[in-house]
This record gives C-alpha cells, sequence and structure tokens, in this order.
C-alpha cells in the first residue's frame, strides 16, 4: 500500500511538472535530482543499512544503544554541516556545473544548505525507528513523507513553475524531520540519548562496511546519469533530455515492485541460504514466480504506451513513445541481473560489487556516449539495455555455480 500510494503521488507529480514545466524543465529536474541524490548519500555515509542493523542487536542493552545513537549523530551531523557550508559559499560553482549558465538558480542551493541537515537527521531517526523494530511506524513516516512531498510540490509548481519544481526537490526530504522525530520520541527520549561522552570510534569502524558498498552505486551512478544528461543537453538539446527524464521516472514507477519483492522477500532468503544450491533455488524461484509476470506486465505497458504519455503527461512528450521499446528492454534485464547484485549485499562481497559496478557505469557512460552520436536520443536507452545485457552476462559467469 504504501508505495502504491508513493507511485500515485510521483505520478500526480510527473503530470504537474509536465504541464508547467515542459520537457525542458524536466530535464533540470532529473539534473538536480541526480545531484541531490549523490548529495544526500554522502551526508549520511552510506549508514543506514548498517545503523538499522546494529540497533536491532543492541536495543536491550541501553548503554549500547546510547553509544550507537550519539555516535553515529554528532557524525553526520558535523559531515552534513560541513557540507551545508561547502553548498551555500560555493553556490555558484554548483550553479553553473548542475544547470550551466544558461540558469541561475542559486537561491535552490542555498535552499539546499539549510534543507540538508534536518533531511540528515531524518534519514537517521528513520533508521533507528527500523532498527527497533517498528515497522509499521517506518511504513507511515513514508507515507507522510510522501504526502507532504506532494503537497510542498504542489504549491510550488504551481505558483513558481521550473524554480518551484527546483525548490520542492530540497525542501521537501528535510520536512520528515519533524514526523520521524514525532516517532522516535514516542520509542526513546531521543534529546537525552546523546551525549559527546557516548561517542565511540568502534561504532564507526563497525559501520564503514556497510557504507563503501551503499557510496559507491547511490553517490558515482546519480554523478554518471548527470554527466551523461549534460551531454545529451550539449550535443541533442534540453527538450531531448528532458525526454529521457520523463522515460526514466516511469521505468522508476514500475520497478519499485521489483526492488521491493527483492528487498523485503527475496534478499532475507539469499542472506540465510547457507550453500550453492540453496542459493540456487532463490534464484530460479524469482526467474520462475516475478520475472515472468514481470515481462507480461512491461509488454502491457508498450501497447499502451501512447495512452500512458497523454494521461501521465502531455501531447508534447509524445516523442518518449519512441523510447519505450529500449527501455523495457533494458529494464527486464535489470530485473533478471538484480537478484544476482542482491548476493554482493547478502555476502558482504565489497569488493566483487565495487569492481561490478564501476564497469557497468563506465559501459553505460562510454556506450551513450557513442550511440547518441548515431541514434540521438534512442542512443541513451539503446545503451543502458546494452549495459544491463553485459552486466547481467558478467553477474551470470561470475554467480554461474549458484545459477546452474
Amino acid at each position: 500500500m504504501s508505495v502504491l500510494i508513493k507511485i500515485g503521488i510521483g505520478l500526480i507529480t510527473s503530470k504537474l511538472l509536465a504541464v508547467f514545466v515542459g520537457p525542458s524543465g524536466m530535464a533540470l529536474v532529473g539534473n538536480l535530482r541526480n545531484f541531490a541524490s549523490s548529495l544526500e548519500s554522502i551526508s549520511t555515509l552510506g549508514f543506514q543499512n548498517g545503523i538499522v542493523k546494529y540497533i536491532a542487536e543492541g536495543k536491550e542493552d541501553k548503554s549500547q544503544l546510547q553509544k550507537i545513537i550519539s555516535t553515529v549523530f554528532i557524525s553526520l551531523l558535523f559531515v552534513a554541516i560541513v557540507l551545508s557550508c561547502v553548498l551555500y559559499f560555493f553556490a555558484p560553482f554548483w550553479n553553473k556545473e548542475i544547470f550551466e549558465n544558461n540558469f541561475e538558480y542559486l537561491f535552490v542551493f542555498k535552499a539546499a544548505a539549510f534543507a540538508l541537515p534536518w533531511y540528515v537527521v531524518s534519514v537517521f531517526l528513520l533508521s533507528v525507528i527500523n532498527g527497533l523494530g517498528r515497522f509499521k511506524n517506518v511504513i507511515w513516516i513514508n507515507i507522510i513523507g510522501n504526502a507532504i512531498g506532494l503537497l510542498v510540490s504542489v504549491i510550488m509548481i504551481l505558483n513558481y513553475k521550473t524554480f518551484g519544481a527546483l525548490l520542492s526537490i530540497v525542501i521537501s526530504p528535510a520536512l520528515l524531520f519533524f514526523v520521524t522525530f514525532y516517532f522516535i520520541n514516542k520509542e526513546i527520549d531521543f534529546l537525552r540519548t546523546i551525549r559527546l561522552h557516548y561517542f565511540d570510534f568502534q561504532v564507526i569502524k563497525n559501520l564503514s562496511s556497510y557504507s563503501l558498498m551503499a557510496l559507491v552505486s547511490s553517490v558515482l551512478g546519480p554523478l554518471v546519469f548527470l554527466a551523461i544528461r549534460k551531454n545529451v543537453i550539449a550535443v541533442i538539446g534540453i527538450n531531448q533530455a528532458g525526454f529521457w527524464e520523463t522515460i526514466s521516472r516511469i521505468s522508476t514507477y514500475y520497478m519499485m515492485f521489483v526492488t521491493t519483492i527483492l528487498t523485503v522477500y527475496y534478499l532475507p532468503k539469499l542472506i540465510l541460504a547457507k550453500d550453492n544450491q540453496e542459493t540456487k533455488k532463490v534464484f530460479w524461484g524469482f526467474y520462475k514466480n516475478i520475472l515472468p509476470v514481470f515481462i507480461i506486465a512491461l509488454t502491457v505497458i508498450y501497447f499502451l504506451r501512447f495512452f500512458i504519455i497523454k494521461l501521465l503527461f502531455t501531447n508534447e512528450f509524445l516523442p518518449v513513445t519512441t523510447l519505450f521499446f529500449w527501455q523495457l528492454l533494458g529494464d527486464v534485464l535489470k530485473a533478471a541481473s538484480l537478484i544476482l547484485g542482491f548476493q554482493f549485499f547478502a555476502k558482504k562481497m565489497t569488493v566483487a560489487f565495487i569492481i561490478s559496478e564501476l564497469f557497468s557505469l563506465a559501459v553505460f557512460y562510454f556506450s551513450s556516449s557513442y550511440l547518441i552520436n548515431s541514434f540521438g536520443i534512442q542512443g541513451i536507452v539503446m545503451a543502458q539495455a546494452f549495459d544491463n545485457f553485459i552486466y547481467l552476462l558478467v553477474l551470470g559467469v561470475y554467480f554461474r555455480k549458484s545459477l546452474f
């Protein structure tokens, strides 16, 4: 239900963007989203999964719980304040890097500087609540947060068009703090738990192994996408970049179902699998039960592509229909590889994950640079499909003992 609400809110936001900012505004929104995604990942140090694990393990030990909460809170707040200063005082530099010289949105970066610490603390509090086992609270926080995000987006976009859309991206996540703070205080006396003398470097050391894998994909991935979109704008125009952002948003909505099923159901099974035979059952369980349904759903989406674009966007976005085939093909290959990629996290295969992730990003970047010169904007989705095919092939070979 939470996922459906999130998708519904995303579709409404997409319609607003289509009507009030158009393809060019959509491209700028995509640029800022990629930048914000990397910034948010750096500011939280990729600690989320580690926080959940150690809070869950230490929740019965009050002293240990205070150490974990105090250490992580102080560390993340320090990092967030430093990054906020960099954002605020170098706003002209970031504006030029993200939006080029044609657009002046300095205030967006200054607003992001003030919003970042609030966002970081909200992510931390949400991880603590998750670690304490209050899963229903986590779901309610996500639902309320998405509703707040929709409200802010509607108000901002209706009043300030593209500028409002950009501003809502940096403001909405920060407002989640007030929701998480309310829920955390129902579980523990948070303000009394934070004490400097509880700071323990061993906690940071324990969390560091979790952060490395998270940071590689969540920081480098968006930066590569940002670089590719800037290249698209320079080579074939900002409207074409907006069309790519549009198909990417549609992809995000239906991929959410696959990633949710993998995270909630298949990842725990991979973690508990003791040998290749048990892992093989998990892999093929996904391929036999989930992947065929996903392929059927994407086939239906392909035949309804004109209806989908007219419903969710406007006629101005009809050129996006030419991108569906390669995007959908690439997403089928991506879904097939995701279950294999989750094995890296299940077994903490840090080095293998980083190498495969860097390889995949390099393939996507260079293939997209080559293909847009020959096929225009279709070259981007073709490059994505090619990258996902190569990635699936590489993981298939690497995990062959667990597959065959």
